[in-house]
């Protein structure tokens, strides 16, 4: 049974950084989708980065593209993501997902696709 534990979340200020962290438990090859999603409170949950952990494929949401950086060490069993020049509007709870493993190429951006979904952390900008 695959287990996603987030971490990394904090407060910050608007115009700084932080890293998440996803350490994956009980997978079996590297043929899995790996996505950030975030849900902000009264909004309906939200892409925002995904990468496969076979290939260095990504994918990004509009809104944060050029300012996230997806990245994975499978060596680790971790999946990463760097967020830079931070928003109020990126305040939200981030949940980090896999996908069962397939031969798929590339990453989706679609919740419905994860099958696996950790706790969540809060990110929380300041104005």
């Amino acid at each position: 049974q695959v287990q996603l534990v987030e971490s990394g979340g904090g407060l910050v200020q608007a115009g700084g950084s932080l890293r998440l962290s996803c350490v994956i438990s009980g997978r079996t090859s590297s043929n899995y989708g790996m996505g950030w999603f975030r849900q902000a409170p009264g909004k309906e949950r939200e892409f925002v980065a995904a990468i496969r952990l076979s290939n260095d494929n990504t994918r990004y949401a509009d809104s944060v593209k050029a300012r996230f950086a997806i990245s994975r060490d499978n060596a680790k069993n971790t999946v990463y993501l760097q967020m830079n020049n931070l928003k109020p509007e990126d305040t939200a709870v981030y949940y980090c997902a896999a996908t069962k493993p397939s031969l798929v190429r590339v990453p989706s951006g679609v919740s419905s696709a994860y099958d696996y979904w950790g706790q969540g952390t809060q990110v929380t900008v300041s104005s």
